[in-house]
């Protein structure tokens, strides 16, 4: 029976998908990580979120034994719905997740690994959407994804060859941020991402996932209103009083995030 489970350092939440052997993701799985972001968000003191999997792979795709019990249409729409819904609260949330993703991500491990904000690999890492394989279509928003993040004419390629790429092909399409040399190292360098983003101001930090999102769904003119607005509002906060004399005194501020 495969789990979710949550752990945290002062800053940083870390939420490990552990279902061998694949961390294939059945519905119960992902309500499970929808569950996990439940208690993030119930916790002020967390910056950041780093999304792994236990064992050999981040996720090698949705749980296919789970759909042999399906047989309707109108069933197979509430699954993708239900995947969907999840991976899209992750894409909305208002702090950063961060998916560190070795071994590989192929399906819907892929699709969840898209609606993170930021993805470091292992290079040798697979990352696909191979559904076609399978006589099926990506179902979480993966066609969707996809193309906004590697251009439509990749996107194509990927999807209708059903091929995956290693994790140095997925940095140079814009698929993965950076890429580490070995598997054993992703959840350590995504650790350590995850710090450095937990050393800031968490309403400054906030206000970026907001602005970014509004820039990446086409909405320049509002997001750069809210960011002169916000400007306005940030830099009488405690924490830039704080971050700008820790820059003329020539040391590292301490933020309260405030």
């Amino acid at each position: 029976m495969g789990k979710v489970s949550f752990s945290k350092t002062e800053h940083v939440a870390k939420i490990t998908i552990d279902s061998p052997p694949a961390n294939a993701l059945s519905s119960s799985i992902i309500t499970e990580i929808n569950q996990q972001l439940d208690k993030v968000e119930d916790d002020p003191s967390i910056k950041t979120v780093v999304l792994h999997g236990e064992g050999r792979f981040f996720s090698a795709g949705a749980d296919i034994k789970e759909f042999t019990d399906v047989d309707s249409p109108s069933e197979f729409s509430e699954l993708s719905a239900h995947g969907q819904k999840v991976f899209q609260r992750i894409e909305d949330f208002s702090i950063p997740v961060i998916a560190a993703i070795h071994g590989a991500a192929l399906g819907g491990g892929l699709e969840l690994a898209m609606s993170c904000h930021i993805r470091i690999v292992s290079e040798k890492a697979k990352l696909g959407l191979p559904e076609l394989t399978l006589g099926i279509i990506p179902g979480f928003a993966g066609t969707q994804r996809l193309p906004q993040l590697i251009g439509a004419s990749k996107a194509y390629e990927m999807m209708l060859t059903s091929e995956p790429i290693e994790g140095m092909k997925a940095v140079t399409l814009g698929l993965a941020n950076f890429a580490v040399e070995s598997d054993e190292e992703v959840l350590k360098e995504a650790l350590v991402l995850a710090e450095k983003i937990a050393s800031k101001s968490k309403p400054t930090i906030e206000k970026i996932m907001q602005l970014v999102f509004l820039a990446k769904n086409g909405q320049y003119e509002k997001g750069a209103k809210e960011e002169a607005d916000s400007f306005g509002v940030l830099f009488v906060t405690e924490d830039a009083k704080e971050g700008i004399s820790a820059f003329l005194e020539k040391r590292k501020p301490n933020f309260k995030d405030k």
